[in-house]
């Protein structure tokens, strides 16, 4: 007859080898992805000898752009962040900035820099969104038109510059985020190449931390000097250049970054626009967007390019991470609630049977698992239930499986996009890629695992950020 102690012997080596395999399917998809991201990357980057951005440049077939940039208490960088996108290169485009109600003088700052004048303007609202206070153009900048708007939320503010964009794309900036001058020529050319049948395009978000900017460019790449900055970088390659593209060869994409991301203008209306009452509204509308155009059978692909950059600063202090972490897992977890009934659901397509059960299984419960796994690990090791051997193959699968993945982003970086170009950097980012999987991951696993707290308890808001001037000394790192 079994003993207490046997039955908690048996429970600890199950749930040893339930985690085992979590380790191993989800690093095993990662590894699938990249593997797609490799061969889609190679293709990208041979047919993008063929393009001529000139002839693009000049065609009367090239579509208007309204680009929004959303604000909200970003007095410290706003006129810099409108100025680096009204110098893109593009035939015919707007820029729209959108104030959402800041508490400092970011409205202000924008009438000084551009000399704003308020106008008289009647806005439709196909999409819902705050009442506008004010609707100013600037006196210098014809393509410049700024929006003060009642305080509802990047969501709402976003659907405010909907309302009153005039291009048939809508580009969506951040605004603690740059876009490289010919962004807007290469994210524009998926809705040129398969027109009404493209409704969505993401671009490749880079960290800004330590770069050299002058006149809203990055003049010098450079990697930054802390901790935090440089794990992140690691991250974003993981996030964009393998799952991202990888998902992207199946029309299964989840996620168009707020940061930087393109739309056609009468499908994001179709759909309703950005849900207001979220934290995770770039996510929560691909969904829809999929949800949507399935159940209509409608024709589309939601792509994801890796050669439009946006660069972005990241938060360098811990708790600022912790933070936008937990605001991500938060915006994940309600996206995938909000959308639950696609999972699983084979009238979805790739969508419903692939990408949206990894999310839910190995992104949103994955962090929970985790935890759990090297609590139980540490446990069966204690009490002498698993041997030395079973650990270090626990820890070559969660660990060194991991460190894998992240060199193939690192690879992927250096072998075909060339973001990057200097042997010094990439020998740094793979030092940061140990990090990143030997500490920085078990650090970011506790942040998502207490968002599901935060999620019960804490309201759906923007999120208070530091951000830097991005003008400064080369190479200096931003203090954000």
């Amino acid at each position: 007859m079994m003993t207490a102690n046997d039955w908690w012997g048996v429970v600890i080596i199950t749930v040893n080898f339930l985690v085992f395999g979590y380790f191993v399917v989800v690093n095993t998809t990662y590894l699938g992805l990249f593997i797609a991201a490799f061969v889609s990357a190679g293709r990208y980057v041979a047919r993008k000898r063929l393009v001529n951005l000139d002839e693009l440049f000049r065609s009367p077939l090239t579509p208007k752009v309204s680009v929004i940039i959303p604000a909200y208490n970003e007095s410290s960088g706003i006129v810099e962040s409108v100025r680096a996108a009204l110098m893109l290169k593009y035939p015919r485009f707007e820029v729209i900035a959108v104030n959402d109600g800041s508490r400092d003088s970011t409205i202000a700052e924008l009438v000084r820099g551009y000399d704003l004048r308020q106008v008289t303007k009647v806005v439709e609202r196909p999409v819902p969104c705050a009442d506008i206070v004010g609707v100013y153009i600037s006196t210098v900048h014809d393509n410049l038109i700024v929006i003060d708007k009642q305080h509802g939320g990047k969501a709402d503010t976003l659907n405010a510059g909907i309302n009153v964009s005039t291009g048939d794309i809508i580009v969506t900036v951040d605004a603690d985020s740059l876009i490289e001058p010919d962004a807007l020529l290469k994210i524009a050319r998926p809705f040129l190449e398969k027109p009404g049948e493209t409704v969505a395009v993401g671009g490749v978000v880079r960290v800004l931390n330590g770069c050299t900017v002058a006149s809203g460019n990055v003049t010098d790449v450079r990697l930054p000097h802390g901790f935090w900055a440089n794990v992140q970088i690691i991250e974003y390659l993981r996030a964009f250049l393998g799952a991202r593209m990888g998902w992207s060869t199946m029309n299964a994409l989840l996620v168009v970054p707020g940061a930087f991301g393109a739309f056609d203008r009468r499908s994001l209306i179709e759909v309703g626009g950005y849900l207001r009452d979220t934290v995770g509204e770039d996510m929560e509308l691909i969904m829809r967007m999929h949800q949507y155009f399935r159940k209509n059978k409608r024709e589309y692909h939601i792509w994801f390019i890796p050669d439009p950059v946006c660069w972005t600063q990241v938060p360098v202090k811990m708790q600022q991470v912790a933070s936008q972490r937990d605001r991500w897992q938060r915006g994940m977890i309600e996206s995938l609630r909000a959308h639950e009934t696609m999972i699983f659901n084979p009238a979805y397509g790739p969508v419903g049977m692939l990408s949206m059960p990894f999310y839910f299984f190995f992104e949103m419960l994955g962090p929970v698992v985790e935890i759990l796994g090297y609590a139980v690990i540490v446990l069966a090791q204690v009490f002498g239930f698993l041997g030395l051997r079973f650990l270090w193959l626990f820890l070559s699968v969660a660990v060194l499986y991991g460190i894998i993945v992240s060199l193939l982003g690192i690879a992927l970086e250096g072998v075909a996009l060339q973001h990057f170009p200097r042997l010094s950097s990439l020998a740094k980012m793979t030092f940061f890629a140990l990090l990143d999987n030997l500490g920085y991951r078990q650090v970011n696993t506790w942040w998502r695992t207490k968002a599901y707290v935060t999620y019960y308890t804490r309201r759906s808001k923007w999120g208070d950020m530091e951000r830097a001037s991005y003008q400064g000394e080369p190479g200096k790192e931003p203090t954000t």
